[in-house]
């Protein structure tokens, strides 16, 4: 969730502002996997797994409202851009060529901005992305794609027990948001949001813990 004490703009801002000094300071660059990209069944957990595990890597964390916004407004689409340098901005600009070729998108303005912001933290690094379909935009040799489920059932008493709300109202709630997920990325992405073949690791939340769950990604990636 995002902390209601800082706006989605303030957020942005002040990434846009780190990513710029990081421009400047040319940090060393670490081997190995710097993304991990988390989708995940409504009430499952999911987005509690990438918030701590955003936490114990001590690494950046994107909500999906985040990046709804960024990919919204162009002033901010630019102002991303304008942290990558010059072979950044080339390698991201011939990715998102790629893809759009590779799986037949037509891809509207939205998802054009949408695949240069998610490009941009993948060429940033060091950082959990939730949603959005990030895992079907960044390169797959570079990021590791988890997602996260649990039977409806529990995640309609997760619902009732986060929200405090009636059942007939949380079940509503977790079928209408798993409708919405499943066609964004069906419409977008042409596939499945469920099919495994998606993903590196499928983290069931009825058998194993939200801790377990981050020790487990943690370990498969290992040190960021």
């Amino acid at each position: 969730m995002i902390p209601k004490s800082r706006s989605i703009e303030k957020i942005i801002e002040e990434q846009i502002q780190r990513w710029k000094l990081m421009q400047v300071e040319k940090p060393i660059e670490k081997p190995g996997i710097s993304i991990i990209t988390v989708s995940r069944e409504p009430g499952s957990g999911g987005s509690i797994i990438a918030k701590q595990l955003a936490g114990k890597l001590e690494i950046d964390l994107f909500h999906q409202k985040v990046l709804h916004e960024m990919a919204k407004n162009t002033d901010v689409n630019t102002q991303l851009l304008e942290t990558l340098d010059e072979k950044g901005l080339s390698i991201l600009e011939d990715w998102i060529s790629s893809l759009v070729l590779d799986r037949h998108l037509w891809p509207d303005q939205y998802l054009k901005q949408l695949m240069k912001v998610i490009g941009t933290i993948g060429k940033h690094g060091r950082a959990v992305i939730v949603g959005r379909g990030a895992n079907f935009i960044l390169p797959p040799d570079n990021c590791f794609r988890v997602r996260v489920i649990s039977p409806q059932q529990v995640r309609i008493q997760n619902v009732i027990n986060s929200f405090n709300i009636p059942e007939n109202e949380a079940k509503r709630r977790v079928i209408r948001t798993e409708s919405d997920r499943r066609a964004f990325i069906r419409k977008y992405f042409n596939t499945e949001i469920a099919d495994p073949v998606n993903y590196d690791l499928v983290i069931n939340t009825s058998t194993v813990g939200v801790d377990d769950a981050v020790r487990a990604i943690a370990a498969f990636i290992g040190t960021i």
